[in-house]
């Protein structure tokens, strides 16, 4: 299984795709687009579906994965990730593949075991995960890649959630009718264990 990961913004747009074998994953491919600030709004948003649309058809993703949209405080901040994550959506359903979703909770539980995990620990806790030599950087390409992992591991084998064009209509919020399952999997129980050796390494330093 292919998942592509995506963290929306105008600015900044990070990518993950992820495969999963099993219990085991391996990052196929991660980085970020940015666009200049001196491009009017609709070239910016041409430019992250044009990349999209590329990701998609370079690597043939399952499905895309993103992050739920949420209220902000900083309203400018929402409306930018909501016009961003929009053209996302449709080069996911422009090519006909399923749109996954989780909260920003979620995702964050999934790849640290801890739901209010901040993004240094999210970082660190993804290169652990994909066995990467580094943390990726910037934040905007750690969050696509847990956003990869963490609903990776939440899909199961005839899971429907949402279905492409000729189906059902699509639930974009998968939280909201299929939570993500709890119980402890071999994906848990290795992150499980990762934390405990973060934490043990941590207490050397001490």
């Amino acid at each position: 299984m292919i998942v592509l990961g995506i963290d929306p913004g105008t600015a900044a747009m990070g990518y993950g795709i992820v495969e999963r074998n099993g219990g085991s994953l391996r990052a196929v491919d991660y980085g970020c687009l940015t666009t200049s600030p001196d491009l009017p709004l609709p070239e910016r948003l041409r430019e992250i579906h044009a990349t999209v649309t590329e990701l998609i058809e370079t690597h043939g993703p399952d499905f895309l994965a993103v992050e739920r949209l949420f209220f902000s405080r900083n309203a400018q901040s929402a409306f930018g990730v909501g016009q961003a994550r929009g053209v996302v959506l449709l080069a996911a359903a422009q090519a006909g593949i399923p749109v996954r979703e989780a909260t920003p909770n979620e995702i964050k539980l999934g790849v640290t075991g801890y739901g209010a995990a901040d993004k240094t620990q999210v970082g660190r806790m993804v290169a652990v995960i994909l066995q990467l030599a580094e943390v990726p950087t910037p934040d905007d390409t750690a969050d696509a890649l847990a956003t990869a992992i963490c609903l990776a591991n939440a899909e199961r084998p005839g899971d429907r959630v949402n279905t492409s064009a000729g189906g059902k209509a699509a639930v974009m919020d998968r939280s909201a009718i299929a939570p993500i399952a709890r119980g402890e999997t071999p994906y848990e129980r290795s992150v499980r264990e990762a934390i405990a050796r973060e934490a043990k390494v941590a207490a050397g330093r001490r």
